[in-house]
């Protein structure tokens, strides 16, 4: 058993008989009153995201997960197709699960989580940034810009991002995973 003081992000805690995965945590103490944890919470088996608050010394109970690395395979609608890189066995996950699903590309390495107990797999996790080829953009006009001005970008995972205008087609660009923003243009 752990306390709200061992609340960090990615714990897979179990509550309300469900597993769930700490998205967000922010530890408060207020000048009156009690301190507590504030967190976002995504469901392993539905994906749906909820706010909770957890007081100061609340017991939760997290669950123990082992890491393994897989490649991504394809999709066949929402279900996206993995392969263990050390012992090849594949395993089907649910787009919910996924955190951003639409930034991967075949062949990408990514970190399952999977529960001890039962071996069932829990959660992806990206790396923390991903180089992609734009596809398609309108072009930028000389000119035409004020302070920081973006447009659409379509990447070849079929994402659509948000690009300075001096990106064009065919420029490779890395994005932030967590957030799903263009960081910056790669150099061949």
């Amino acid at each position: 058993m752990a306390t709200s003081s061992d609340i960090r992000k990615g714990l897979c805690i179990r509550y309300n008989n469900d597993i769930f995965k700490i998205i967000e945590f922010l530890h408060v103490k207020p000048g009156k009153g009690p301190a507590f944890v504030r967190t976002k919470l995504r469901s392993v088996t539905t994906g749906k995201v909820i706010d909770n608050t957890f007081s100061a010394g609340h017991k939760i109970d997290d669950v123990r997960v082992e890491t393994h690395k897989f490649q991504y395979l394809y999709n066949e609608g929402d279900m996206y197709h993995f392969m263990n890189t050390e012992d090849y066995s594949q395993i089907r996950l649910m787009k919910d699960i996924l955190d951003t699903p639409e930034l991967m590309k075949e062949g990408e390495i990514v970190t399952v989580l999977i529960n001890t107990e039962d071996s069932s797999p829990l959660s992806v996790e990206m790396p923390a940034h991903v180089v992609l080829e734009v596809t398609s953009t309108e072009p930028g006009v000389k000119g035409n810009t004020a302070t920081n001005a973006t447009k659409p970008a379509i990447v070849e995972t079929g994402a659509e991002i948000n690009v300075p205008l001096f990106i064009n087609e065919g420029d490779k660009i890395r994005i932030d995973t967590e957030k799903g923003q263009y960081q910056e243009r790669m150099k061949e």
